[in-house]
């Protein structure tokens, strides 16, 4: 293998790297809320009357 090789070996390598890394942390689970969390909004000041209109 000359040089030119090896290092279009190496960025290919590095992209593949790459977009399995952006996939993998697109794809696992965040640390935020679970399901059915109101994430500390306080909902006591909206009138329910005025946002059915």
């Amino acid at each position: 293998m000359n040089i030119q090789s090896i290092i279009i070996f190496i960025i290919f390598a590095a992209a593949v790297w790459y977009i399995g890394r952006l996939m993998y942390r697109n794809l696992s689970a965040t640390k935020g809320c679970g399901e059915n969390c109101k994430c500390g909004v306080d909902f006591s000041k909206i009138d329910p009357a005025k946002t059915l209109k």
